[in-house]
């Protein structure tokens, strides 16, 4: 055997295992690569999986409420808004930055849908939402202007933007005499029902199948166009598992939405709306990351932001662009909140929600150095504190041992997300 068959026999079995998607030949071959990647500390998002099965496990225990339909579907509603706002924070983490203003943000694109479509301006619901969601999408673009281009750090701009835009809300309150008592009720049923109300049960079978066949048109279309160039792809029986999980689970949602969960005699069934609107915008900016040149150009700025700039990639625009895109879905999760809550008040506590926004993104697996995460993640990692919000709620416990379980769990993911690293870079030596 030569050096050179000696050298290249280890490097291509490394690059199978870092990549066991596209080098594999079978679905056995995926599996037993995917293990030896668990084993070699590559474990992905499975301990956060583990941990949710655990916490799901103890609340059924002690109270058997905890997965009833009623409240599996109160608990999504809950996790609703921080996952849009921990979604809106991925895009700062993965920079390698923070964005501490993601909260208040989300209050000014609340806050300007809620004054716009409440008398006396009257504007349709559609248009308010949309001058809520470029308020704050406007609100990012300028604090990473003021990042990139005056080449200031982001834990300051966004420092001072949650100070500076908790007083544009109350401006804002202040301004608009529609605001009862600093607080703007939310009267419009068309955003009141994107949380409160749900799909017709055969509405949300249909929403599933029509969601299965396109993302199963979209994976396998994918599949055939890199096959037709000559690129690596997966094994056919690894892309049918996935799109065979994704049903199963999508269906496993919607028979638990369309239990009856009404009381006294009322019928309450169906999946809420908020459901596929947030994960309409996770596959929007799953595909933004993952298979645009924007996406590409943010994960390897937060690999390296020299390397990205010596390969040519106009490092400032683009960092511009994701804080935009962050500011952009914090309104979209300021929508939301107001909608759960049925209205949007001047002590929203912004503050405190931009570090359920990084938990969210970090529990979920997002790394906090930059260069690692998925739109996926929040999603995780929100449904991970609103279980825990949930079940101690249903326990009792008070506020301070919610905040301290909360407190708890980032810790454990912050030292899983540690370990694994630790982990990964020792095999890599």
């Amino acid at each position: 055997m030569t050096i050179e068959e000696e050298v290249s026999e280890p490097a291509a079995e490394e690059a199978v295992v870092l990549a066991p998607e596209v080098l594999t030949q079978s679905l056995g071959d995926y599996l037993d690569v995917l293990w030896r990647r668990i084993r070699g500390g590559e474990s992905g998002a499975l301990p956060i999986l583990a941990g949710l099965l655990l916490v799901v496990i103890v609340f059924q225990v002690e109270n058997s409420h905890f997965l009833t339909a009623g409240n599996i579907v109160n608990l999504l509603n809950q996790a609703a808004f921080f996952v849009l706002l921990g979604l809106a924070e991925v895009f700062a983490l993965l920079l390698a930055e923070i964005d501490l203003s993601v909260g208040y943000v989300a209050a000014v694109g609340g806050t300007v849908t809620a004054a716009l479509i409440a008398p006396p301006n009257n504007w349709p619901w559609w248009a308010g939402i949309i001058a809520g969601v470029a308020a704050s999408a406007v609100i990012g673009a300028f604090q990473g202007i003021l990042i990139t281009r005056l080449r200031l750090p982001s834990f300051v701009v966004t420092l001072a933007g949650l100070l500076g835009w908790a007083g544009v809300v109350i401006f804002l309150f202040d301004w608009d005499s529609g605001a009862v008592g600093g607080v703007l009720n939310i009267s419009n049923p068309e955003i009141y029902n994107l949380v409160n109300g749900n799909m017709t049960p055969l509405a949300s079978w249909i929403v599933l199948v029509a969601t299965v066949v396109g993302f199963s048109f979209y994976v396998l279309s994918a599949d055939q166009r890199r096959r037709s160039r000559g690129l690596t792809v997966p094994p056919r029986s690894v892309t049918v598992m996935k799109l065979v999980v994704t049903a199963l689970a999508g269906a496993a949602l919607v028979l638990i939405c369309t239990v009856n969960r009404g009381v006294l005699g009322v019928q309450v069934n169906g999946v809420p709306f908020d459901v596929p609107v947030i994960l309409a915008v996770i596959m929007a900016w799953s595909v933004l990351l993952t298979r645009t040149r924007t996406g590409r150009y943010i994960y390897a700025i937060g690999a390296s932001p020299e390397a990205a700039r010596r390969a040519g990639i106009n490092v400032s625009r683009i960092r511009t662009i994701a804080f935009m895109l962050s500011g952009l879905t914090a309104g979209i999760a300021g929508i939301v909140y107001e909608s759960r809550l049925g209205s949007i008040s001047v002590g929203f506590d912004g503050g405190t929600y931009v570090l359920y926004a990084v938990a969210a993104a970090v529990i979920g697996g997002t790394s906090l150095l930059g260069g690692r995460g998925k739109a996926i993640h929040p999603l995780i990692g929100g449904i991970v504190i609103a279980a825990v919000a949930n079940g101690l709620d249903l326990l009792n416990i008070s506020t301070a041992g919610t905040e301290m379980a909360t407190a708890l769990v980032l810790v454990a993911a912050v030292t899983v997300d540690s370990i694994v690293r630790h982990r990964s870079s020792s095999a890599g030596a």
